[in-house]
């Protein structure tokens, strides 16, 4: 995330989308949402300016921290040392957070920039599309061609009720993961389709939505790829 340039501005508006999305993906609370990301970059501007240099990829190191704080919730959830995830935000992120105020007033300037961020959504989706196509070869090798080396996939289990989301870390390890999950059973079929505002990909049996995954992209890279099971929360992506 750098901090100066139209196009570097506009990659951050899109970037704080990007993780308000996941956010929302994971909880559905936009309150919660807001404060995660709130936390994620407090932690981002905690770093001194050596330390932000050294990090080769600015979006990959957000999602996997945003990814983090939800996963910390949800256990808590699970766990049931609070009822409802945005009950302990407070004690997450130590009180109200707010961007810093050249970060907030770059967000504001280019609410209105759509050309840039239709750009970036074009790009997300040739990535996805790549994912896909690997995906429909079946083979764990062309999947991790599309993965940042660091990346990481969560699966919600398939349950009803939340679970402990567990993560697994690691091109090599995310490419068998996904391999196994979304190419692995017979009558299946994996499209691309529309996922919380951005591609995403439907893996189908009969018309039936079975699996639904939200794929985060830096670059030109996968760095993280959420899979939603649970059946009470695909119903919109059936088909007859």
């Amino acid at each position: 995330m750098t901090e100066a340039g139209a196009e570097s501005l506009a990659e951050m508006l899109d970037e704080r989308q990007h993780l308000l999305e996941i956010a929302l993906w994971m909880f559905g609370s936009p309150v919660t949402a807001d404060r995660i990301v709130q936390e994620t970059y407090r932690r981002w501007y905690a770093l001194d300016e050596d330390e932000r240099a050294g990090i080769a990829v600015p979006r990959a190191w957000l999602t996997r921290v945003a990814g983090g704080i939800c996963l910390d919730l949800l256990t808590a959830t699970a766990e049931g040392s609070i009822s409802e995830p945005g009950s302990v935000m407070a004690s997450v992120t130590g009180g109200s957070v707010s961007l810093p105020a050249h970060v907030t007033g770059a967000v504001q300037h280019l609410s209105a920039q759509a050309g840039s961020r239709q750009a970036m959504l074009d790009r997300h989706d040739r990535v996805v599309r790549r994912l896909a196509a690997a995906c429909d070869t079946g083979d764990a090798a062309a999947v991790r061609t599309v993965l940042a080396a660091d990346a990481m996939v969560v699966s919600d289990g398939g349950g009803k009720l939340r679970a402990a989301a567990r993560p697994t870390y690691g091109a090599d390890a995310v490419a068998r993961f996904v391999t196994a999950l979304l190419t692995g059973q017979p009558g299946t079929d994996v499209a691309v389709g529309s996922v919380n505002g951005r591609t995403g990909l439907v893996l189908r049996r009969s018309g039936q939505a079975v699996a639904v995954a939200c794929v985060s992209v830096a670059r030109t890279e996968v760095t993280a790829v959420w899979i939603v099971l649970n059946p009470d929360k695909l119903q919109r992506w059936h088909r007859p």
